[in-house]
């Protein structure tokens, strides 16, 4: 009897240091490997690190442990080695947030909360972390459930559809950190329909991304009053790259290729082309730039609330004359620079509210008024680029709602930003426009082979 305890105890001796063993060092840290094949298999967060009275409340409420991959254990104490499991919890950046807070919110000690963050260095910033984007922190399962709490393993940033900034452990102690490039291919192509209620509609009809439908709208902005211009059978018809990635699924819509709008029987086509200088335009069949002076437009799927010309004024309630045009849009919306030009005037103006106005060359200016607030860095006397955001829809100063007030100033004096004669851009001549010309010439036949016929993008 007592040989036979001895040997008992011996065994659990035993399996009590290969438990240690499992547990302590370089055996118990997942391989970047790992952490990505399984990290996508979850969502769930752990309610503590390492707490064990937050596991017995967990326990009194038939809680229990976050859910994790690999097969629990049936019945008894099992003691058989586990295989790392890492799992992934988001953590959405509020106002005020560092990447330090987070880790901290989600249960991660100081100390092993700055040596993450201390790898990160030549290889990402962690000041450009911003709102609303979505940090993914990494746990690591490494028992059977109920016996040992989850530890942090690492997380990962996403930098865009295909790159991420990924933190885990590195064998030789400590963390080391990597930009991950998913490996995606390129697709293009191409759809087209007609417009019966609006253009948005169409696109959706016709399986085409919200996303490029209003880069359509935003290449033709220019030189297209998409509230008056488009007209019920008019036509569409876009040709665009999407990234698949190996099963088919599409994970991003880039950009347009070629697009065409058949509006009232006038076609107006526009290519895509780079320059020799390396930049990219969209250029008509003729080789004139799609882009003009300044923008009829400068939002995204707002709607044309109120023409320049006389009206009621909403809350002065008497008939006045109104030197702009206004653009109903949730709040929030963004606001764009009508074209290239220095800020002259950014802030409070009376009942403008938040206001800017930017002139563009010695004729010709603009201004947008009851902003919800101005971007960061656009005051005055910085320059801004055409189509670059300035601030964002609200219903500052004297405003029934949120919209946009824009105005097209020239020579001082208002005019009608639907009614002006833009001031045409750039128009290729020589080796430019014998490159454009075999550029267009090239996606012309791209187009001949894509499914002839087809006029719905197909889904995956």
């Amino acid at each position: 009897m007592l040989l036979r305890g001895m040997a008992v105890a011996a065994a659990l001796i035993g399996g009590a240091a290969l438990m240690i063993n499992l547990t302590n060092g370089e055996a118990a840290v997942p391989s970047i490997g790992e952490a990505l094949s399984k990290s996508s298999e979850m969502s769930m967060a752990p309610m503590s690190i390492g707490n064990p009275s937050t596991a017995t409340a967990l326990a009194s409420l038939g809680m229990g442990r976050p859910f994790v991959t690999g097969t629990p254990p049936t019945q008894g104490f099992d003691i058989s080695p586990a295989i790392p499991n890492t799992y992934k919890s988001p953590y959405r950046i509020k106002s005020g947030d560092t990447l330090g807070l987070i880790l901290k919110r989600a249960g991660v000690s100081p100390k092993t909360a700055d040596a993450a963050i201390r790898s990160l260095k030549g290889v990402y910033n962690p000041r450009n972390l911003r709102i609303g984007q979505t940090i993914q922190v990494l746990f690591a399962s490494m028992k059977p459930a109920g016996h040992v709490a989850d530890r942090f393993s690492g997380f990962e940033i996403p930098l865009d559809y295909a790159r991420r900034i990924h933190v885990s452990q590195a064998p030789q102690g400590g963390f080391k950190a990597y930009e991950i490039e998913r490996d995606l291919q390129t697709q293009t192509v191409q759809a087209e329909g007609n417009i019966d209620l609006s253009l948005f509609a169409a696109g959706s009809k016709a399986g085409v991304a919200p996303s490029v439908m209003a880069e359509l709208v935003r290449a033709f902005s220019w030189d297209v009053d998409f509230q008056r211009d488009i007209r019920k059978n008019d036509h569409f018809k876009v040709m665009y790259e999407r990234k698949i990635d190996d099963n088919g699924t599409v994970v991003y819509n880039g950009r347009i290729v070629f697009a065409a709008l058949t509006l009232s029987g006038d076609l107006k086509p526009i290519y895509l082309h780079q320059l020799k200088s390396g930049a990219w335009d969209y250029f008509d069949d003729k080789g004139q730039s799609a882009k003009k002076a300044l923008m009829r437009t400068p939002i995204d799927g707002a709607r044309l609330s109120s023409s320049f010309g006389r009206r009621r004024h909403p809350v002065l309630g008497y008939t006045k004359m109104h030197k702009g045009t206004d653009f109903a849009a949730p709040r929030g919306t963004p606001i764009y620079a009508a074209g290239d030009g220095i800020i002259v005037k950014s802030g409070r103006n009376g009942s403008y509210g938040n206001y800017i106005k930017i002139r563009h060359n010695s004729e010709y200016a603009t201004a947008y008024a009851h902003m919800k607030s101005i971007k960061r860095g656009r005051s005055k006397g910085s320059r801004v680029r055409q189509g670059q955001a300035i601030g964002y829809v609200g219903t500052t100063g004297r405003s029934t709602g949120p919209h946009l007030h824009y105005e097209i100033l020239r020579n001082g004096r208002q005019t009608n930003p639907m009614r002006v004669k833009m001031p045409s851009g750039i128009k290729l001549k020589g080796e430019e426009l014998a490159n454009f010309v075999a550029t267009r010439d090239r996606i012309q036949a791209m187009q001949a082979s894509l499914n002839p016929g087809a006029s719905k993008v197909a889904q995956r």
